[in-house]
């Protein structure tokens, strides 16, 4: 019976042990989670407090470049630069509606003749005319014409068609460059305004003198930045619309050609149609 009673307690002094050795190296597995929780979460407060103090950093030289901008257009006259600004959003309207108007007139030039000279083979002429006038674009206005003198009776010879056809690219050619010109009077009206500050400037500047009685650099200084401003005010307007001239050229070149390539291709179409008279 002595003998049960001490081995029931070396077991238990064995469990207590043994629970006990647990119980500490639970105890120690949490001390290092909870310290590596609060190492992670100060390495978080840190770094949000960073991304807190560059925050502000960002905003404050965002708003420095638009203060700056701001104050040297204040700087340059406020009345007069105005005129350059007017003819910055002014010009930019006329690019915006030149890109715009260009982009929907552009198709597959080669698709779409070749739809129609399917229909043309077909003999079905007002299916052709009827496509011409469902696409946009000077393309489909062009080759609508000839399909046009194609299906009557008294315009089909070919000599017709091609003087149709050239008369009709000359139109559409003229409503490409529609607003071209205003967009170039902006670009050499932008600089001249420039330039025009720039005889303002130094008339303000001599004049600061005159009343000075003195030329110091100090006494100068006013009219000489009021010429500079406006000067390099202009020619980045100027530059801007430039950029956006060349581009519109480049699209309207593009779609120059894309009209000569139709209408060789509709010369040969109505050469051999039957309705064209040879």
């Amino acid at each position: 019976m002595k003998k049960l009673f001490a081995i029931i307690a070396m077991v238990a002094a064995c469990s207590f042990a043994a629970t006990s050795s647990v119980m500490a190296q639970e105890d120690e597995a949490t001390a290092e989670v909870v310290e590596a929780v609060d190492s992670v979460a100060e390495d978080t407060t840190a770094v949000e407090a960073e991304t807190v103090e560059a925050a502000p950093i960002v905003e404050e030289e965002n708003e420095g470049v638009f203060k700056n901008l701001k104050t040297k257009f204040i700087e340059g006259g406020a009345g007069f630069m105005s005129l350059v600004a007017i003819a910055l959003v002014l010009g930019l309207a006329f690019c915006i509606e030149r890109i715009v108007y260009l982009t929907l007139a552009q198709i597959n030039t080669r698709k779409f003749c070749k739809e129609l000279a399917d229909l043309v083979a077909k003999g079905k002429i007002a299916d052709a005319i009827e496509k011409c006038k469902a696409t946009r674009g000077p393309v489909a206005q062009v080759s609508r014409k000839a399909m046009e003198c194609l299906d009557s009776n008294d315009r089909n010879d070919i000599g017709t068609i091609e003087r149709t056809i050239n008369m009709e690219a000359e139109v559409q050619g003229t409503y490409l460059e529609e607003n071209c010109s205003w967009i170039t009077l902006f670009i050499a009206m932008a600089p001249s305004l420039g330039f025009l500050g720039t005889v303002i400037g130094m008339v303000m500047a001599f004049d600061d003198i005159q009343r000075a009685g003195d030329i110091s650099p100090t006494v100068v200084a006013g009219g000489m930045k009021v010429a500079l401003i406006t000067t390099i005010f202009g020619i980045i307007v100027a530059l801007v619309l430039q950029v956006f001239y060349n581009y519109i050229l480049s699209k309207i070149e593009s779609l120059t050609s894309n009209m000569e390539e139709a209408a060789q291709e509709l010369l040969v179409m109505c050469v051999k149609s039957e309705k064209c008279k040879k």
